[in-house]
């Protein structure tokens, strides 16, 4: 089944690959209206542009173009291609299937809608690996990671659509189209059920997480860029185990305290508090 998709069987049931060329075109143009209307709301690009100001005053070193070019190349080999952030490595692993099966599925989707060859062999089964990824990390992220199930002990099946939108948008994607494409049923409810998760995956964008994927990137590059030129995102630099920093506890007991001391609460994770 996964060598066939019923992108192909579209055309044959009316709807050519012109029209759903508009459709992707005016579903990325959803993606960045939504995104551009949640920048302003949140001002975020106002809080990075001033914070970076800010720091460039606090910064103890200059950085040269080749700096910030290697930085960069750092970021999105660690922060953005290998999820570098989660020190959890099935977390990782959660994220980078969610993450790698979303881009391969709308690549997927792309190709062949606009090489106009919903039939090609080698795309059909990157846009099912992908569903399939998409499929599978959306659904343990929701049952095993999703913060309110396992810190909190809610139930899974207890929605706040706000919050929730854009889970429940990865989740419904990856679910219509292998429904769709399993059924084989080109214009039937599963067709309309692929469109409906489309649309509130690209045209929520304003009312959920989908533009976080933005913005990360950035984020991780500025903290880089802080810590290298010294201004440290305007915190303070002096860690524990410098003497200048110990002189400054009150209480005895901190003032020669090993640096790991502390760290058995790792030992449980923070379930049902």
């Amino acid at each position: 089944m996964i060598t066939n998709t019923p992108i192909a069987l579209l055309e044959q049931a009316g709807i050519s690959y012109e029209t759903m060329q508009t459709y992707v075109v005016i579903m990325v143009a959803l993606v960045i209206v939504m995104t551009v209307m949640d920048m302003l709301h949140k001002k975020s690009a106002k809080y990075f542009f001033d914070n970076a100001n800010k720091a460039k005053a606090n910064a103890t070193t200059e950085l040269s173009a080749g700096d910030k070019v290697g930085i960069a190349a750092a970021t999105i080999a660690t922060d953005v291609m290998s999820a570098g952030e989660f020190n959890n490595p099935v977390r990782r692993l959660v994220h980078l299937l969610t993450m790698y099966g979303f881009i391969l599925f709308n690549a997927a989707t792309a190709v062949m809608i606009f090489g106009a060859n919903g039939a090609d062999a080698m795309w059909t089964q990157i846009w099912h690996i992908g569903a399939i990824m998409l499929f599978v990390g959306s659904f343990w992220f929701w049952f095993c990671f999703k913060v309110d199930v396992v810190a909190e002990g809610n139930s899974p099946f207890n929605i706040d659509l706000r919050r929730d939108a854009f889970s429940l948008s990865l989740m419904a994607t990856s679910v219509s189209a292998l429904i769709w494409s399993f059924n084989g049923n080109a214009m039937g409810w599963e067709f309309a059920f692929v469109i409906l998760a489309t649309v509130s995956l690209f045209g929520g964008v304003y009312w959920s997480k989908f533009s976080h994927m933005f913005f990360k990137p950035f984020a991780a590059y500025d903290k880089r860029i802080t810590k290298a030129d010294g201004s440290a995102e305007n915190l303070p630099t002096i860690t524990r185990d410098e003497p200048e920093q110990q002189k400054r506890h009150s209480m005895e007991l901190l003032v020669d305290a090993p640096m790991d001391m502390g760290l058995g609460i790792k030992r449980e994770k923070p379930n049902h508090y």
